[in-house]
């Protein structure tokens, strides 16, 4: 999996590329336990992911958990139909904020 970061002080937009599975989740996860610390918004672009596993989920979750714990605000935005039937089946759309176009 790729992923693309942009930065702008408390500002982080991840753009997430093909599939988030268990082993793709653990180089997500690590890199985003060093970038959240100090912002205050971000955004998981899924525009171009096609699958999310429950490992990616679980990430997914605790960056929200992050966020929350820290007063920041999390979106998800553009998941393709694929993903969001995840999210619907696993009750993520209700967890996570999605926005989708």
């Amino acid at each position: 999996m790729l992923f693309d970061k942009s930065e702008n002080g408390e500002v982080l937009t991840l753009t997430l590329d093909k599939k988030l599975t268990a082993v793709t989740a653990g180089e997500l996860e690590k890199d985003l336990i060093e970038k959240l610390a100090g912002v205050k918004s971000f955004t998981v672009d899924m525009s171009r992911l096609v699958y999310v596993s429950s490992a990616g989920l679980r990430v997914l979750l605790n960056a929200q958990k992050y966020m929350n714990k820290t007063n920041g605000s999390m979106i998800v935005k553009n998941a393709v139909p694929e993903v969001m039937k995840i999210f619907e089946t696993t009750g993520f759309n209700e967890i996570l904020n999605v926005k989708n176009s």
